[in-house]
């Protein structure tokens, strides 16, 4: 694989890690809304479970976006070690 086909792979990698962090930020919404909705049916115990989801949901969203900016920075120092420029992105892209 050439640096420019590694590269692209790369961006590609980072719009899928953005794709999760969108996702798992639905998700945290989501649960707020259930947790809305529950406050006019007061289930008992389902606050408890939907605080534990939440939980579990918010820490799955820091390290998704720890690693969203741990690979944004490797994509950034790869375009640079390799004299990768946009003009040369956006030729590439113009000939897909």
């Amino acid at each position: 694989m050439d640096k420019i086909e590694k590269f692209k792979a790369m961006e590609k990698i980072l719009r899928e890690i953005e794709d999760l962090k969108n996702s798992e930020t639905a998700v945290i919404k989501k649960i707020g809304q259930v947790e809305t909705e529950n406050m006019n049916v007061n289930v008992a115990g389902l606050d408890t479970s939907l605080n534990q989801i939440y939980d579990g949901a918010y820490k799955n969203l820091e390290n998704i976006e720890a690693l969203h900016l741990s690979f944004t920075e490797q994509v950034s120092e790869f375009k640079e070690k390799n004299n990768i420029t946009d003009d040369m992105l956006l030729e590439i892209r113009e000939q897909s």
